[in-house]
């Protein structure tokens, strides 16, 4: 081989390598490029639960009458909807839990679902007492969770001292330690529970009054 010939065999296979690496880097890219953000679903800045976490069970009591009202509050065929601020740290938890997935037992609440729920249960220990503004569910900055299968010692809007987050008595050692798993889940979002209920996390603002969303469930 000449050195005219050798030359150009060793140019090929530096362009081939330097080729190569570029679309190697070009696939690094790609797979950890981060998720796009979830298009809100109104002005209001709600985004569907399952654009974030798609694996999500959605499992939402107020649309069927298996809830304490009795009654169906929500249209059949609500989604699960959150504000945008809670997206971030709903994607974390659940990346925590996983294999397991998060159960979502409801997410934003309208207003006059709130009203309805106090003329039943009249007792803002249990029920918030509905107000001028939005906060927590009414705002979308709430949520009511559990994780798929597991037992946590009550069912969802259980009213007695065995739905407090941090309850002992009555509740037993594999029911603790699930809801720990979930706390520590949904703390690692920053989402924190809501000590009278195990199953309630407030994203961030949450406690803030807001305007009424005007945002259709179904």
């Amino acid at each position: 081989m000449s050195d005219e010939e050798s030359g150009i065999s060793i140019l090929r296979r530096v362009s081939a390598l330097v080729l190569a690496a570029i679309v190697a880097a070009g696939c690094l890219t790609t797979a950890f490029a981060p998720v796009a953000a979830a298009d809100p679903v109104s002005d209001d800045r709600l985004v569907d639960v399952r654009t974030v976490v798609p694996d999500a069970v959605v499992d939402l009591r107020y649309a069927t009458t298996d809830n304490f009202v009795g009654e169906q509050l929500y249209p059949t065929g609500s989604r699960c909807l959150v504000h945008e601020s809670m997206a971030h740290g709903l994607a974390v938890a659940a990346a925590r839990l996983r294999p397991e997935r998060l159960v979502f037992w409801d997410c934003y609440r309208p207003h006059e679902v709130q009203v309805r729920m106090f003329e039943v249960v009249p007792n803002p220990a249990w029920v918030a007492r509905p107000g001028t503004a939005a906060r927590s569910h009414e705002a979308g900055r709430s949520v009511d969770v559990t994780i798929a299968g597991a037992d946590m010692g009550t069912g969802f809007d259980d009213f007695t001292a065995r739905s407090r987050a941090y309850a002992t008595e009555g509740v037993n050692a594999a029911a603790r330690a699930n809801r720990a798993r979930l706390r520590d889940a949904m703390q690692a979002g920053g989402l924190s529970v809501y000590e009278g209920e195990w199953w309630h996390f407030d994203g961030p603002g949450a406690d803030q009054p807001r305007p009424f969303p005007k945002v259709p469930l179904p």
